[in-house]
């Protein structure tokens, strides 16, 4: 383990909260396992999912700059454990930090409104942070392999890291946007195998869902057959809308594409907390709309 306690504010977003719990679930049991402490932000906002910005992006970068505030009072980094949520909520804060030099008026602008609502000025002293960043940049892969239990072996993932959490920032730690690889090393550490494929850094569809769903699921199912065409066991993704629309739409999806698919997709708290022992009942496997039983018995489970 790290040589210091990790301690972060945690953002669990609102797909985790509701349609799919168990990846709150399971990242809580993940987090205990490994010593990490989670301060849960209870009066937080939704980040809007990128849609507050097409109204007004003051609005997106006001309700989100109050999420950030919050942790900022905690004097701890805020800790998303969604690709979606990470992508705004980083995004707004790289750029009031920008704001903060190039145009004042507008970060003050934002606190105004942040004022009237007794809310906390946003100051630009945190940072957003998602939980694969938090595991390979501050738990740290050696210290992450050390404590497995239960070694994934034979376990072939296909990571499915999706486009929020590449492209959205700026500035992406531990990771090339183009050619990511941090899922992959985390699948190594755990005793997985890393499975490559195209689709890999594209998006899931989830965005184009409510308004041109047939082109979603088209989108969601090509990601699907190219993992299955490269042996992939499973998805494993780090976001819950990704999560949402692979595995709770997987059935809708093949009927759109006329073949059936049955590939489990995994949240990844869940791969890694398999591998540190944690019962799947404990990490809400049961609850998949694709069955995880092929998954759990190739361990063994």
């Amino acid at each position: 383990m790290p040589s210091f306690p990790l301690k972060y504010a945690y953002f669990p977003g609102c797909v985790a909260q509701g349609a799919c719990r168990e990846l709150y679930q399971s990242t809580q049991a993940l987090t205990q396992a490994l010593g990490i402490e989670l301060i849960e932000l209870k009066k937080a906002a939704c980040c809007g999912s990128g849609t507050f910005k097409e109204d007004s992006q003051l609005l997106e970068d006001t309700v989100n700059a109050r999420n950030i505030a919050l942790a900022e009072e905690l004097n701890l980094s805020l800790l998303t454990h969604c690709s979606t949520c990470q992508g705004v909520i980083g995004r707004v804060d790289e750029r009031l930090k920008e704001r903060q030099t190039s145009n004042p008026a507008y970060v003050e602008q934002v606190n105004r409104l942040l004022q009237q609502e007794n809310c906390s000025p946003y100051q630009g002293t945190t940072t957003v942070k998602h939980l694969l960043w938090a595991l390979v940049g501050d738990y740290g892969l050696d210290a992450l392999e050390k404590q497995v239990t239960r070694k994934l072996s034979g376990l072939k993932c296909a990571a499915f890291y999706g486009c929020y959490l590449l492209r959205t920032q700026s500035h992406l730690p531990f990771d090339d946007p183009y050619n990511p690889q941090s899922l992959e090393n985390v699948f190594r550490a755990v005793g997985a195998t890393p499975v490559y494929y195209r689709g890999r850094t594209q998006c899931c569809g989830w965005p184009l869902s409510s308004y041109a769903t047939e082109q979603s699921f088209k989108m969601a199912g090509m990601h699907i057959q190219e993992a299955i065409a490269q042996g992939a066991d499973c998805i494993v993704t780090p976001c819950p809308l990704c999560h949402l629309n692979l595995d709770s739409r997987q059935p809708e999806v093949e009927q759109v594409i006329g073949q059936t698919l049955g590939l489990p997709i995994l949240h990844l708290p869940q791969l890694v907390a398999l591998a540190l022992g944690i019962r799947p009942q404990d990490l809400g496997l049961h609850r998949h709309i694709v069955s995880t039983r092929p998954v759990l018995e190739k361990l063994g489970l």
